[in-house]
């Protein structure tokens, strides 16, 4: 949790810094959104604006590059580097793009197991001693989204590396901006790492348990 929140708020930080340094051409997001799809050949993904902070993301069900109202609008490296990003993801899809294919699958499983697995795990380690199955089933659940969190790493971090090379090709940005929108992905990046983690340590403690009480 002490991870997680340094990286969080290094983040915010990063971001807060990035987001007062203009990109080369000006463009805001929406733009450098719009412009990274049709220079990959991307006609059929729209690009909107979303409340939060933070709350980018690609929706592969109806095709939408979802920004923040700040990445939207903003012209910065920060705004830049979330737009080329969320892109990433949509030439992902449209180049089916395997881990991608493979975490989207996973979707409606892990939707299905986030919903009623804290609820198992709780009554499988309070019937250990008389139902020990309810347990295992309630791991098993969890060892779903797991696997979904580790799955989602590699099309993060694809992500951004195809967000870098569009951004340094596009002209948008030049040696000074670039290591700087490397940052801010890089950070972003790490908050997937930490999740990933966090989630196989929850895993394996909720796997000690069940062992542990199967030797009792």
């Amino acid at each position: 949790m002490l991870i997680s929140w340094l990286i969080s708020s290094q983040l915010k930080s990063k971001f807060k810094a990035f987001s007062k340094i203009p990109v080369n051409y000006h463009l805001t997001g929406r733009e450098v959104a719009q412009k990274m799809l049709a220079d990959n050949g991307i006609m059929d993904v729209k690009v909107i604006s979303v409340d939060g902070e933070l709350t980018d993301h690609y929706n592969p069900t109806n095709k939408t590059v979802n920004l923040s109202r700040d990445v939207y609008e903003g012209s910065s490296v920060a705004a830049a580097a979330v737009a080329a990003h969320e892109c990433g993801h949509a030439v992902q899809h449209a180049h089916a793009y395997s881990w991608l294919q493979m975490r989207s699958t996973l979707v409606p499983i892990v939707s299905f197991s986030s919903k009623w697995v804290q609820w198992v795990l709780l009554a499988g380690i309070l019937l250990l001693q008389t139902f020990p199955q309810l347990l295992l089933a309630g791991i098993i659940m969890f060892a779903f989204t797991t696997l979904f969190s580790f799955i989602t790493l590699p099309v993060e971090i694809d992500a951004s590396r195809r967000a870098v090379a569009w951004l340094g090709a596009s002209g948008i940005t030049d040696q000074t901006t670039m290591p700087m929108a490397k940052d801010a992905l890089k950070w972003a990046a790490y908050t997937y790492v930490v999740a990933a983690l966090s989630s196989l340590a929850t895993l394996l403690y909720y796997i000690a348990i069940f062992m542990g009480g199967r030797r009792e």
